[in-house]
């Protein structure tokens, strides 16, 4: 998996073989220092030999080529019918973010949550009753896809206060080519771009009562950050608790995250996740009666074990250039416009979590993995659990200043709408207007030093 570096002791180790003073540290002892467009596809710097047996093969299935059932290989096969991809990393390349596709919605890294206004009985969304709560814009032969989307995007110029001229561009999205009819007339649509998938072990390993503890949904404090847990439905607990993945936080662990994964955006169904991402109703309309019955479930425990390892296990990269005084002056700054009021800028994990590597590590994600209300502008309209149209999870930044690197685009937000970094600032709104109008009213020197500070995470 590569050459594995080592960080030397320092006087601030405290003999605990972790530099804890070290900001280039983002995962604590897992942190890689790899510069390259593979950044974001390494295991864990500290990843024990059996560890990485499993990574290993849980990388092996996350880049597959799913195939439709019955296929000679039976471990990879259960396909469709209906999809938004073939594998996993068609869509997370090299591990890390997706991209918005082409006004023709051609592409892959954005998908279309769908869903009607209410709750469903475990608190979370209610599907649309022809096309569930995902569209499907790929098929097997012989089936027609649920549709596609289309895009199109209107300039909206603004001005910094100094006088320097920005465009936002502000998207609209749009169902075309359904196969079974229009969807229901109150269908809400909510783009979602495919995030990097790094670092996710350590923020699974963040105990819960950590999480709690910066919660403010009343805003106590009156600093105007008002952050909130989003509780959501346990499939394997069978409760609500709470939801740290996803763009809403809609998700509460990495073993469901993965399944549903499987199930919505492969169609490949699992013993945590035995339904299909079609509803009775298109299925239908449609005759999926007549493809060849696959084994159940398509993808067995062991497999969705180690895919489920090898998203806990990639490590995030180290920090570069925290010497450098423009990045320092940027750092300053980021904390003085609120910017790490919800971009918590260091968290410690847990001792309990079942990858030992994991555990006690002082991470920076920047994140505290809560609702905050982004205001109108970046609002989607739609409930998911607890979390409303206008409420999003905070998105750590660790890595953010190689995705252009790896992933060969700077486009930022939930559904890339941000060109850049700036852009992604300007888009706030809501808890976060205060934070955006201290950058907007910043000299030139002071929003490139920002931008600098955030290009080194």
């Amino acid at each position: 998996m590569g050459r594995r570096w080592l960080i030397p002791l320092c006087s601030l180790c405290f003999g605990s073989g972790e530099c804890v003073g070290d900001e280039r540290l983002s995962g604590g002892q897992t942190t890689v220092f790899v510069t390259s467009n593979k950044a974001f596809a390494r295991p864990l710097a500290n990843i024990g030999r059996l560890t990485r047996r499993q990574h290993t093969v849980g990388n092996s299935f996350f880049n597959q080529n799913w195939v439709a059932a019955p296929a000679s290989t039976t471990a990879r096969d259960g396909l469709g019918p209906l999809f938004n991809s073939r594998s996993c990393s068609a869509c997370h390349v090299q591990d890390g973010r997706g991209a918005p596709p082409g006004q023709d919605g051609s592409g892959f890294g954005l998908l279309l949550r769908l869903s009607l206004p209410g709750r469903a009985a475990n608190g979370g969304p209610v599907p649309d009753p022809v096309y569930g709560l995902q569209l499907s814009d790929r098929a097997l032969p012989g089936i027609s896809p649920e549709g596609h989307m289309q895009i199109s995007y209107l300039e909206n110029p603004g001005n910094y206060e100094d006088g320097e001229e920005f465009s936002l561009r502000h998207p609209r999205y749009e169902l075309a080519e359904l196969a079974a009819g229009p969807a229901h007339t109150d269908v809400c649509l909510s783009p979602r771009v495919a995030p990097a998938v790094f670092g996710l072990g350590l923020l699974e390993a963040v105990e819960e009562q950590d999480l709690l503890a910066r919660a403010d949904p009343e805003d106590l404090d009156g600093d105007g950050i008002s952050g909130r847990p989003n509780r959501v439905w346990s499939i394997s607990e069978e409760k609500a608790v709470l939801g740290r993945f996803g763009w809403k936080a809609n998700q509460p662990d990495l073993r469901q995250q993965t399944a549903e994964a499987f199930a919505g955006d492969l169609g490949i169904t699992s013993s945590l996740v035995p339904r299909e991402n079609h509803t009775s109703a298109y299925a239908t309309r449609h005759d999926f009666l007549k493809l060849p019955a696959s084994e159940q479930p398509e993808v067995d425990d062991k497999i969705l074990q180690r895919v489920t390892t090898y998203l806990q296990t990639l490590a995030p990269p180290a920090r570069r250039d925290v010497g450098h005084p423009q990045v320092i002056r940027g750092q300053k700054l980021f904390r003085e416009m609120q910017c790490a009021s919800c971009h918590t800028p260091e968290m410690r994990t847990g001792n309990s979590h079942p990858v030992e590597e994991l555990r006690n590590q002082t991470i920076r994600p920047y994140t505290d993995l809560l609702l905050h209300d982004m205001g109108p502008g970046l609002s989607d309209g739609r409930q998911d659990y607890q979390a409303g149209g206008r409420e999003w999870r905070t998105p750590p930044l660790w890595g953010i200043g190689l995705q252009e690197r790896v992933n060969g685009h700077t486009t930022l937000l939930h559904d890339g709408r941000a060109r850049n970094l700036a852009e992604a600032i300007l888009w706030h709104g809501g808890e976060a207007k205060a934070a955006r109008e201290a950058f907007r009213g910043a000299s030139r020197e002071d929003r490139k030093a920002l931008l600098a500070f955030l290009k080194s995470l």
